[in-house]
């Protein structure tokens, strides 16, 4: 192909990197491109504008820009247009003179230290290729929205030898433009990008990524990838809907695959199979709901064709939504496909009716018989049915629109998942158009007909959108609705799915704005992001045109870029003032100048999340003795729940927060206040903390001794600031002490004060307590049946952030076999979701959401644990303790380590397996008899100082007649 090149005289020679700019037909954003090069710190850069033969004027501006700046710019030309951006690319590298190479497309730009940064980590580290972080600016949202793509990648530099030492950059970043590349290693290898096909990056990316002999990634934004969402004329990777699009992707990932097959890179394939079914193949589903049904065969034929040589292995690895939208795909089963991908949009939604059988939920009756079929529907443990109707978000798709006047006349399908709406229910319904833009005006519509249909609830209305809804004009130009059904008192919040209703040519109806017609005349229903009815406001009439031109000229005049930009500045000193530096800055230089209030004691249980634990012990046991202080309990989260009712509540890290840590008295808590806040001299802080160590915790743990030195500065002047450290036993003294460098003079020998009952239980076990059976009615524990409480650790996955919570056992068969001698009461970590088959009712109730776990453990006549630390506070209660350790290796040897064999020191039988467990639980006065001597042992070791009186001592020494100061 032969290719006209405009290169203006220079003696400059030998650029550090050349910067290859696409373009076609983009004459007006070209320049700002080829300016973000330009204006690079580094100096030595040269661009290549390669123009794909535009008809716009493209390369006549390209031919400007090259005048402007010789030397620096070059203009050519492709003599036909490619139809792609991989030929102008290969063109431009071939003409590149620079020792690395950049691609940028003529509507993006570069950040200004990008070619630095890259050349430098290049030059330093010996990288074929250097990645950097991308983000997507949202040219078209209010604040120019910024994401950055995929940015657990770039945290910090790093080098790898191989990509497979890296499968995440390989599936997941594959674009070319936010990389630097070796020139010398692109010609060796020969590596082009593909010609005359769409989705060339993901090609060229994957040839690189395997080519590269080292690879090294930075953790700075390097790229700014400008997305306009709303544009008419979408993008190529936007153009989901045309066929030839899908099958542009397929044909790339098949190169891709034979690449990988020839390399033996078979775990790398599976993870790019993964991620295609849930990455790429979403994309497409997306669109499908709006889409005919010969696209709709032709889409799935050509995904059939290729998903369904993926191995089990890539469909093991996907949630149980992505399966299911994949398998009904496959099958072109449209009906309960649809629903399915309105829940994969919108992840909280329940989409469909859903089916019981033998105890487990499904997501639709079709081939159940069928185990495969059966496996991948089954929902069970998504929790649907263990929701109440005002936590639910259902699906209410829309059936009808019609305009009638000035009247929108709107039909609607809510689904009534598992009938949790019963048949006799009295319903009523309501619509809201709320404006998209917070704090603006909201209009609501009586629905007129709402009732049972089928598997439905129908609801019919007219809204009289011409005479009610009077929008301001400018600032509120979408408008949201939302339908919302109560029924018998309980109210659930739905959105409008569009689905095939048709409202590309559906009637709009007028609209008077506040601001008069000259802004809008008619108001048009869209589709909003997540599949949901929307209205935007339009300009139909010749009035409306014209003076919204004359508010949009205005709008981007200067004097509107002036308010605009003194807007943007006030918005960023308000999030500056209400940050997390700032606040921290005016406690310590103002707040803790303000004094001591007297007898005011901050409370604070698992940083805010409970009202539990010690500190509430000793909470109740000052109001017990009606001592007169000021309480004051820590909440996290929008609304504090379980608190008491007569003390103060103060949301966490709010002013109030911290304006009540700097005037308290004493802060009494089990984990921590935040770190950066320093404790006043006057202030005594007793830190009743929150269980026995098995895992090695503080600067006995790996990772902390390896921080940096100030790191570890600022780690142990946070953990100075302790006054008192509550201990239950020598064991701690060694353990969590020394961890936490606690001086001797700090430790309270007193034991746990969340533990007085359990020992005052002890001495009384046959003392019947009206609370313990109140608590079993409420929570629905059946009469005569003994309770076991299974009480796991939680589990972290290997980027520290914390694995979803699955049975190690078969929780239906251990129903089966213990239902009618056992209650079994789960209680996971409570950031974890339980959810439990319906096969189980009634003989495993999940008491996650219970606050504090004491009180199970009163309740409970043995417990199953793994290496929970909860092992030390129930062996107070001589109660029979069974241990799970199906994992116990992983565990142990994982890189924190634990202070002692827990399994030469358990005080109840040590199950491997499900059998074993069953065994163990079979015969617990067995089992409580052969343990009895070493429960003790491990009791007196372990529990030396719980004595039953923990709360009362710190009453006595710190709020008595003669309290400490400190």
């Amino acid at each position: 192909m032969a290719v006209s090149i405009v290169t203006p005289e220079s003696g400059v020679a030998g650029p550090d990197i050349s910067v290859v700019v696409i373009v076609y037909n983009d004459a007006q954003r070209l320049p700002a491109a080829v300016r973000s090069v330009l204006d690079q710190t580094l100096r030595r850069v040269e661009v290549i504008i390669a123009d794909d033969c535009s008809t716009d004027g493209s390369y006549g501006v390209a031919t400007s820009l090259a005048a402007a700046h010789p030397g620096r710019v070059r203009a050519i030309r492709l003599p036909e247009n490619s139809g792609g951006c991989g030929e102008p690319r290969n063109q431009g590298m071939a003409v590149a003179r620079g020792r690395y190479v950049m691609f940028l497309d003529s509507d993006d730009t570069l950040e200004s230290n990008a070619c630095r940064n890259l050349l430098e980590a290049a030059d330093r580290t010996g990288a074929d290729l250097v990645s950097g972080r991308c983000v997507r600016v949202h040219t078209d949202s209010r604040h120019e929205k910024r994401i950055p793509w995929y940015p657990w990648l770039y945290r910090a530099t790093r080098t790898v030898e191989s990509i497979a030492e890296l499968p995440d950059l390989f599936v997941f970043d594959t674009l070319s433009t936010n990389k630097c590349y070796r020139r010398a290693f692109l010609v060796e290898n020969g590596l082009t990008f593909p010609r005359g096909i769409h989705y060339e990056d993901l090609l060229f990316s994957a040839e690189a990524y395997l080519a590269a002999g080292r690879i090294t990634l930075i953790p700075h934004t390097v790229y700014f990838w400008n997305v306009a969402e709303k544009t008419t004329a979408k993008s190529i990777s936007n153009r989901r809907h045309e066929i030839n699009n899908f099958t542009d992707r397929l044909e790339i990932h098949r190169r891709i695959d034979a690449l990988l097959n020839r390399r033996g890179l078979g775990e790398l394939k599976l993870c790019k199979d993964i991620k295609f079914l849930k990455h790429d193949l979403v994309l497409y589903l997306r669109d499908l709901p709006f889409l005919d049904d010969v696209y709709r065969h032709r889409f799935a034929e050509l995904a059939r064709g290729y998903i369904q040589d993926f191995p089990q292995a890539a469909y093991d690895r996907l949630d149980p939504v992505h399966a299911i939208c994949a398998y009904l795909l496959m099958r072109e089963d449209w009906v309960h496909l649809m629903p399915a991908v309105d829940t994969l949009i919108n992840r909280k939604k329940i989409s469909a009716p859903l089916v019981e059988r033998d105890g487990r939920i499904y997501w639709c009756d079709g081939d159940l018989g069928d185990p495969t079929a059966r496996g991948i529907m089954d929902v069970t443990g998504l929790g649907y049915h263990g929701r109440p109707l005002d936590r639910m978000f259902l699906r209410n798709l829309l059936t009808g629109y019609a305009v009638h006047g000035d009247e929108v006349l709107l039909q609607g399908a809510v689904v009534n998942p598992l009938h949790t709406i019963a048949a006799d229910a009295h319903l009523a319904a309501e619509l809201e158009f709320r404006a998209r833009r917070r704090s603006l005006q909201t209009f609501r519509f009586p629905v007129r007909t709402v009732r049972h249909e089928g598997d439905a609830i129908t609801w019919q209305a007219a809204v009289p959108l011409a005479r009610r809804l009077r929008p301001v004009g400018v600032l509120d130009e979408v408008w949201d609705v939302r339908l919302y059904l109560t029924a018998d008192g309980k109210r659930t919040t739905t959105r409008l799915t569009v689905g095939n209703v048709d409202l590309e040519n559906a009637g709009s109806v007028p609209v008077r704005p506040r601001l008069s017609r000259f802004v809008a005349d008619r108001l048009e229903p869209q589709v909003s992001a997540k599949g949901h009815l929307a209205f935007r406001l339009a300009q139909h009439g010749t009035a409306a045109l014209r003076g919204r031109a004359l508010v949009d000229r205005n709008l981007h005049g200067p004097a509107a870029r002036a308010a605009k930009h003194a807007y943007r500045g006030l918005r960023a000193v308000r999030r500056e003032l209400t940050s997390g530096s700032r606040k921290v800055q005016v406690y310590h230089r103002m707040l803790q100048l303000l004094p001591v209030r007297k007898g005011t004691v901050v409370f604070e249980s698992h940083l805010g999340k409970q009202y539990s634990d010690s500190p509430r012990a000793v909470y109740e046991e000052l109001r017990r003795h009606r001592v007169p202080v000021t309480a004051i309990w820590s909440y996290a989260g929008a609304r504090p729940t379980g608190f008491p009712k007569d003390a103060e509540l103060v949301r966490r890290w709010s002013w109030r927060y911290l304006r009540a840590l700097a005037r308290a008295e004493f802060w009494i808590d089990n984990q921590g206040f935040p770190l950066r806040l320093a404790k006043r001299p006057e202030t005594t802080y007793i830190q009743t903390w929150h269980g026995t160590a098995l895992k090695k915790m503080g600067f006995d743990q790996p990772a902390q001794r390896v921080m940096s030195e100030q790191a570890q500065l600022s780690y142990q002047e946070a953990l100075d600031r302790f006054d008192h450290f509550v201990v239950r036993s020598e064991h701690d003294v060694r353990t969590l002490a020394r961890a936490y460098r606690i001086p001797e003079e700090k430790l309270l020998r007193i034991g746990y004060p969340r533990n007085d009952a359990l020992v005052r239980a002890a001495r009384a076990p046959q003392t019947p307590d009206p609370a313990l059976r109140r608590l079993a009615e409420r929570l629905g524990v059946r009469p005569h049946r003994r309770v076991l409480l299974y009480a796991p650790t939680f589990r972290a996955r290997a980027d520290g952030g914390l694995r979803a919570f699955a049975f190690p056992f078969d929780v239906e068969r251990f129903a089966d076999r213990f239902g009618d001698q056992y209650t079994l009461l789960v209680r996971s970590h409570y950031l974890n979701q339980v959810a439990l088959p319906p096969s189980v009712a009634g003989r495993v109730i999940d008491v996650t959401g219970e606050g504090d776990i004491t009180p199970l453990l009163l309740l409970s006549d043995a417990l199953i644990t793994d290496y929970s630390s909860v092992m030390f506070d129930y062996a107070l209660l001589r109660r029979p303790l069974v241990f799970y350790a199906h994992d116990w290796e992983e565990y142990s040897q994982d890189t924190r380590g634990t202070y002692f064999d827990l399994l030469a020191e358990a005080p109840g039988p040590v199950a491997h397996t499900e059998d074993e467990l069953f065994a163990a639980l079979s015969d617990l006065r067995t089992v409580g008899a052969r343990y009895e001597a070493r429960l003790k042992e491990f009791v007196d070791k372990y529990g030396e100082y719980d004595r039953g009186d923990a709360a009362a001592r710190i009453v006595d020494r710190f709020f008595g007649p003669a309290g400490e100061a400190r």
